[in-house]
């Protein structure tokens, strides 16, 4: 995969159901001018439910996902399993995903990495620092 380093996103979902972390991970990717255009979630299900919408336009899809593992009615292991089962953008490598997390948890990264479109697991704060190594 080419390197993401320096590249500027069309589009990039953050997914957390935490409103401070949205609000801070928002400023820090328009900061760093990481994307044209931020889209964000507080639930999984609403998350699921714009990708859904926006299947058969794939300039309206994210290049990347910051997802939250942790959340309530649909976790973020759970909404992996459901993009895959909706999303031909996923099998055609448009949607990436990067699970951010409070969760340091051995199984929970594991877990993550068995999914095709998971590139990274990031541990809360989003960072410039973390941009980076993407």
């Amino acid at each position: 995969m080419p390197a993401l380093k320096n590249r500027v996103f069309d589009l990039v979902m953050l997914v957390d159901d935490n409103d401070t972390y949205n609000f801070i991970n928002r400023r820090i990717l328009e900061q760093n001018q990481f994307a044209k255009n931020i889209e964000v979630h507080s639930s999984g299900i609403g998350a699921l439910s714009y990708l859904e919408e926006h299947l058969e336009r794939p300039s309206k899809l994210p290049d990347i996902i910051f997802l939250d593992i942790n959340m309530p009615l649909l976790n973020g292991h759970e909404f992996l399993y459901k993009l895959e089962q909706i999303s031909k953008a996923v099998e055609d490598n448009k949607c990436k995903v990067v699970m951010l997390s409070s969760s340091g948890d051995e199984d929970d990264i594991c877990q993550a990495k068995e999914y095709s479109s998971v590139i990274n697991f990031i541990q809360k704060p989003l960072t410039l620092e973390a941009l980076n190594t993407l």
